[in-house]
């Protein structure tokens, strides 16, 4: 069900705690499925120079934060925000279909922590690919 990667992270996650004077800070959540997710950033010369997560959820959730951040420590704000929730899937070895909804939500939890500083030092959030849109990439698949 699980690969050894997903395993790896849900038993030993990277990066868990808060960060008391966080840059920004963003909390998503699935009330569907009970996973909430809260990630911590410290910016420095607009890179992510830390990054703590707290999340309750399933395997998949913990596991999908723990490798949103690593992926995303060391790397400056426009890359952190580029980061797909397919990528933290690719990174996990994958995840079970029912699952990568998990990894959407680490995707958009970053996104909210990015959007968060920005708020905070005055500027304009970043906008977000709406739903739909990710759901069209995803039922199209024909060239």
């Amino acid at each position: 069900m699980y690969s050894q990667t997903v395993m790896e992270h849900f038993t030993n996650p990277r990066n868990v705690g808060e960060i008391a004077d966080a840059d920004g800070v963003g909390q998503v959540g699935n009330p569907k499925c009970g996973d909430i997710m809260k990630i911590y950033i410290k910016v420095m010369d607009n890179v992510i120079s830390d990054i703590k997560f707290k999340t309750f959820g399933c395997a998949s959730a913990i596991a999908s934060s723990s490798m949103a951040t690593e992926l995303v420590l060391g790397r400056t704000l426009e890359d952190a925000w580029k980061l797909t929730n397919t990528a933290v899937a690719e990174a996990l070895d994958g995840l079970p279909p029912i699952k990568m909804h998990c990894s959407v939500l680490a995707e958009e939890c970053i996104h909210a922590a990015i959007n968060d500083y920005r708020r905070k030092r005055g500027l304009e959030p970043w906008a977000d690919k709406s739903h739909d849109e990710l759901v069209e990439e995803h039922s199209h698949h024909h060239h």
